[in-house]
Formats: C-alpha cells, structure tokens, sequence
C-alpha cells in the first residue's frame, strides 16, 4: 500500500477499483501489431488523515506521459477560449509589465502563454512532444518534467515569476510536498500562483469517473488545498468554479496578506463541511458500479436492434470509460475525432477500437453516436446535426440517456 501523496500516512482507504488499465495516452499504431499493452492497477480512495482523495498506484512519469503524448490544448476550441478568459482575469488583477516572468508548468503547445506573448517574459516547462509546437510559436520552452530541481534551475537562468500557473497539470505531478517547494521558490513575494483542476465534488456528484486514470494523481476540495498551500506560504484569496474539462476549480494563491481574500475562497469551504466525504465517496463507488450495468445492458440492446454505433471523440476520459464498461469494437466500430489529430489512426487504450477521422465515420452512417467529449455534449451535438447527422446520440454520463 502506498503512503498518501501528502501526508505520507498509510491509512488510504480504497472505494473504487476500476481494474487493470493501460496509460491512456499510449496509443497503438493501427498499422502496428499490439500483441500486448503495459497495464496498471487503478484504485481510487481517500486519506483518513488529512482527506486527500487520491489514486493509490502511481505509474513512471515516463509511461504515463511518452514522448509521442496525442494531446494538444490548441485542438479544444472552449479550453483556448479559458485560457483566453483566465489571462485577462489574471492582466486586470496583476500589474504584469514587460519585464515580468510568466511560468507555465505543463505548457502543452503553448496555448496559454500566447496569451501574455508580447506583452512580458514567458517560459513553459513541458516535458512532452507538445512542446515542440510551443516552441515553433516562439515561445521558450523547458523540454522537461517540472520538479524541485527544474524550479531551482529556472530560478538562476530566469528569475522569480510574477505569475505561475498550471492548468490541468497540478493533480498529475507525483510527490505534492515537492511540487509545492519548488512553486514557493520560485514565486516572487508579489506573485500569484493559479492552478486549474478537476473539482473534487463536481466529479463525485456527475458520476465523473472516466476522469480516473493515471495521469490524475489527485482530486482537490478547496478545504484541502487551503490547508496544503498555507503550508508553503500561500494562501488562497479568489476560487472559481469553472465548466473546463467537465467541472474544474481555479485557485488563485498568493504570499499571506497581499490580496484581500474574495468571500468565493470562505463560501466554498463552508460548503464542503457540510459534506461528509466517507459518505460521499461510499455512494460515488456504488453509483459507478451501478451505472456500469446499466451501460452495458443499453449498450447491447441497441446492437441486438441492429444499431451502427460509433464514438465522438477521444479524449483520455474515454478510454477509462470504454474499458471500465467492457465495450469493444463489436460494440462500437470507430471514435470520430476532428481532421488534424494526432490520435487518428489508432487505437482507443485497452481496445481495438479505431480512431478515425470524423468525415469517415459520418460516411458510414451510424444509426448511434456515443458522445464520449459528454461534457460537450450540446454543442458536439449542434456541430454533428449541422454535418447532418439525423440519428440518436448516446449521452454516457452521469446517466446513460438517449437522445433524438
């Protein structure tokens, strides 16, 4: 059993075990023979200490995170338009001049700091293929997992940071004490840290388990990373509770006593003690096991009916979805992504099942599309009917629900 991630104390309780599954950004090749695929244990509990709800089996950074990770910020239309609104959030708080430092941890292609691009010092640590792309854009890049050591290296080649954000990036890097340390180093003493994840109990009350996979290490409350970051001289002034990547929560830190602290930061945690998390995470396991048989008997009803179903879209959500429900390409014969993806032409994680360009699923005429980007439900919807599609979409979660 490993400790927890925080406190190092040994009383994690597991609720959910999901199974074996392989890292969801290494995808097979279609054109490659997969004779077998590297998989992992995936337990989902919480910290009976310091209530940090977690995944107990932490994969090699370099597994979960190859150099040929598919995914690009820059392909999602509503995550540029956050970045978009989160950097003016950020202009109009911070006086940001030419001479500051904005640090961007997991940097992606860059599409965050294009944002503040011309207008001060950015630097992006990014340790994927991605950051090729952010540097074709001109913007420095670190070719490099962020850590104590990276955070002490930045600090002699650049300087303190003004602004330091990390944006779906803050739950997926191991040792937190560590992460935190090398934040705190750098951050200068007028500085503000933001940091955007997966909001703890968005996720338990939408039945958001197909955010469970190894690359999200940790899922926050504002109460715990109230008490976390007020260990390495942060407090917590503003929280947003924001639509990205199906609920997120975007924390906005600085040294004690430089902002006045929004009545967001007090509200939120008011809120989460009402809760109790044993009992939350108790109904969450049950609800996910209950909306598997569910699934899965809708699943072979519509294809004893004769239905052509396909998936839209392949985010790394939907592997642990398809594989958790035991759907297969009998089920399913394609996952339709947009021109341009690094993902066509290979298989989902723990399937065969083909990504294909979005064009040539359509040509086949499903009767079925199972909206796997189910938080951008209405609009892929929007979008697929414009295309033409007149068949009935399958909208996972949190309930499986049919739609003409």
């Amino acid at each position: 059993m490993n400790p927890c991630q925080f406190c190092k104390n040994l009383s994690v309780k597991i609720v959910l075990d999901l199974g074996f599954f392989p890292p969801v950004n290494v995808m097979y090749k279609m054109s490659e023979i997969q004779n077998s695929s590297e998989s992992f244990p995936l337990e989902f509990g919480y910290c009976t200490k310091c209530s940090l709800v977690q995944i107990v089996n932490e994969v090699n950074q370099s597994t979960v995170f190859p150099e040929t990770y598919p995914y690009l910020s820059g392909m999602t239309k509503s995550l540029v338009d956050n970045f978009k609104q989160q950097s003016e959030q950020a202009m109009n708080l911070i006086n940001l001049n030419e001479n500051d430092l904005v640090l961007d941890i997991g940097s992606n292609d860059g599409s965050l700091l294009m944002q503040y691009k011309n207008k001060c010092k950015v630097l992006g640590v990014e340790p994927t293929f991605a950051a090729k792309s952010s540097l074709e854009k001109g913007i420095p890049t670190l070719e490099s997992f962020f850590s104590l050591v990276v955070a002490r290296d930045i600090l002699k080649g650049y300087g303190k940071a003004k602004l330091i954000t990390a944006c779906n990036v803050f739950a997926h890097i191991p040792n937190l004490n560590e992460l935190l340390k090398g934040i705190d180093e750098v951050l200068s003493e007028d500085g503000v840290f933001i940091s955007e994840s997966h909001y703890l109990f968005r996720l338990l009350s939408n039945l958001q388990f197909d955010t469970i996979y190894h690359e999200h290490l940790r899922y926050y409350s504002a109460t715990f990373l109230s008490m976390a970051f007020e260990q390495f001289n942060l407090k917590i002034f503003r929280i947003d509770l924001i639509d990205s990547h199906g609920g997120s929560i975007r924390v906005w830190a600085s040294r004690p006593g430089k902002f006045k602290i929004h009545s967001s930061v007090s509200e939120l945690i008011k809120k989460e003690s009402s809760k109790n998390l044993e009992f939350e995470m108790f109904l969450f396991s049950n609800s996910v096991r209950n909306w598997r048989h569910r699934f899965r008997s809708l699943i072979a009803e519509l294809v004893l009916d004769g239905n052509l179903i396909a998936g839209v879209g392949a985010p790394s959500r939907s592997s642990t979805l398809l594989t958790f429900a035991g759907i297969t390409s009998q089920d399913i014969f394609a996952v339709a992504e947009v021109k341009g993806s690094a993902k066509i032409g290979r298989f989902i994680p723990g399937t065969k099942i083909p990504v294909l360009d979005e064009n040539e699923v359509l040509s086949k005429e499903p009767n079925v599309l199972l909206i796997l980007s189910w938080h951008l439900s209405e609009t892929l919807m929007k979008i697929l009917r414009d295309k033409g599609f007149k068949g009935k979409f399958l909208i996972p979660l949190p309930n499986p629900v049919l739609v003409e």
